[in-house]
């Protein structure tokens, strides 16, 4: 099969949720325009920086296609004349930092492919549209019962999945939706492991699992192929969206903001833990729950995307998960990503931070108890609750799920082994991804903390008394020696000098390190 064609060798695998920060280091007039250098940082790690040159008419055009997010950007307005002065462009790229700092920080728009090919031409300058097209045509080759009818054009958040509407020939008005998603940086199942639990994945049924038609992959990327549902997505539903819109359009800016009714929050929470619970029994790593993740079918949640942890994606939330010590298992992901499923399913919206100091009011105190349990700051420092006990908890216990289907998902023994082992392996990549992130932030706060200007006041109070206390010190062996010199002088004797005493050393409170 000519999908099944090997990757070209030296892939770099990016980690593409890790935050970029930018920042404008210096400008440049040219003839009839202005340069401005920007140090770009992926990370923690200084190291890990570069620059890049970017007008004012880059910005203009990034900022024209990013207005399919609906947003209110504060890019600084056009000025065609006077724009050469020196306290405009001062001016400007003050409003041009704001405006980095405002796309770089918002999750969704940091995360797009438009910012990261702004910021990082090098590692974003393929199309991974027409590298999917590519994979795509050649498994038709093979398969010629399939039929493209359409791109979906960034109908997700991923720079490196993408989807299009299918049907089968002798089936034409059944819609079907393919997705091709390339290799990811947590990736460490062997490759025939990794061909092999994709091409396992049709085979798993459960009541709150979207049923996989038909799965490939190769060396370097896999193939799926699922229903299409009309209705969409529990985010389509809380946000009120069209599925085949673009991501950015759907959920950037909803017009309006309105959680769900308490009884779909109880039964919809329900089945997702239960379909969680499931996975985690089965030694089944996930990691990737949020909103867009799970298809609604009739009034049944059903989780979607199995494919991503076998295929090494990096999660929606990693961001925020990486901050927080204690979320260190796949198992402490699927639930801080459900805390924030339960606020997107209760509020309308997500949290503008986390961890979440204070809820507003929900439709029962049983919401927020859960919440506290999953996003508040002695969840994140203290650890996550176990899915057990939250089905545990008032807002879901009295659920009752009404449901025939019987679960299944045979995992062979030796695959079953591979997976505990590839899980080990994203752990330990995210738990040293939280050490660097943890150490980093010690010393920042160091750092800061030492160029206050209260500790710089207490520096100047210790080096006034130090130099005072040296002042007094020099007198005193001055003295000293000029009394020696006297006496030896008025009794004509010959003994020796003798050596002042040595100075008291100072005091360790004062020379204590702050």
């Amino acid at each position: 099969m000519a999908f099944m064609e090997k990757p070209p060798a030296g892939k770099v695998l990016l980690d593409d949720t890790v935050p970029l920060t930018a920042a404008i280091e210096a400008s440049q007039s040219l003839q009839s325009h202005t340069e401005y250098i920007i140090r770009v940082q992926r990370g923690i790690s200084v190291e890990n920086s570069w620059q890049i040159v970017r007008r004012y008419s880059d910005f203009d055009l990034l900022n024209n296609s990013l207005q399919i997010a609906g947003l209110s950007l504060p890019l600084p307005p056009k000025k065609l004349i006077g724009n050469m002065d020196r306290e405009f462009i001062a001016e400007r790229q003050k409003g041009l930092q704001n405006y980095l700092n405002v796309i770089t920080t918002n999750h969704i728009l940091s995360n797009c492919e438009l910012v990261k090919k702004f910021l990082d031409p090098n590692n974003y300058s393929a199309s991974y549209t027409e590298i999917a097209l590519q994979q795509v045509s050649m498994f038709f080759r093979s398969e010629p019962k399939w039929e493209v009818v359409e791109p979906l054009k960034d109908i997700g958040w991923r720079i490196r999945k993408k989807y299009f509407l299918m049907k089968i020939k002798n089936q034409p008005k059944e819609r079907l939706v393919l997705s091709w998603a390339d290799l990811g940086p947590d990736k460490y199942l062997s490759d025939k492991d990794f061909q092999c639990l994709i091409k396992l994945l049709p085979s798993c049924l459960h009541p709150y699992i979207y049923r996989v038609t038909f799965a490939t992959a190769n060396e370097s990327s896999a193939l799926l192929i699922r229903m299409f549902n009309e209705k969409g997505t529990l985010k389509d539903l809380i946000y009120k969206a069209k599925p085949k819109d673009p991501f950015l359009r759907k959920y950037c800016n909803p017009k309006k903001i309105q959680g769900l009714e308490l009884q779909q929050i109880k039964t919809y929470g329900r089945q997702i833990l239960e379909v969680l619970k499931f996975l985690h029994d089965k030694g089944f790593p996930y990691g990737h729950l949020h909103a867009s993740n799970v298809m609604l079918e009739g009034d049944a949640c059903r989780l979607l995307d199995l494919e991503n942890s076998l295929l090494g994606l990096p999660s929606f939330y990693r961001s925020y998960f990486s901050q927080f010590r204690k979320i260190n298992t796949l198992e402490s992901v699927d639930v801080h990503c459900f805390g924030h499923l339960l606020y997107e399913m209760t509020y309308g919206r997500p949290p503008d931070s986390v961890p979440v100091d204070s809820f507003p009011p929900a439709p029962s105190m049983a919401v927020v108890a859960v919440l506290e349990s999953t996003l508040s700051c002695e969840a994140c420092k203290n650890g996550m609750p176990t899915v057990s006990r939250l089905l545990q908890m008032p807002l879901f216990s009295d659920v009752l799920l009404t449901t025939s289907e019987k679960p299944q998902f045979k995992i062979p023994t030796k695959l079953k082994e591979a997976l505990r082992i590839a899980k080990e392996c994203i752990e330990k990549r995210l738990i040293e991804e939280q050490k660097q992130i943890h150490q980093h932030r010690r010393l920042t706060r160091a750092q800061s903390h030492h160029g206050s200007e209260e500790e710089r006041k207490k520096r100047k109070i210790l080096a006034r008394k130090k130099s005072k206390r040296s002042a007094v010190e020099n007198s005193e062996e001055h003295s000293a020696k000029y009394s020696n010199s006297n006496n030896s002088a008025g009794s004509g004797a010959s003994s020796p000098l003798t050596s002042p005493s040595s100075p008291t050393p100072p005091s360790t409170a004062e020379h204590a390190p702050f």
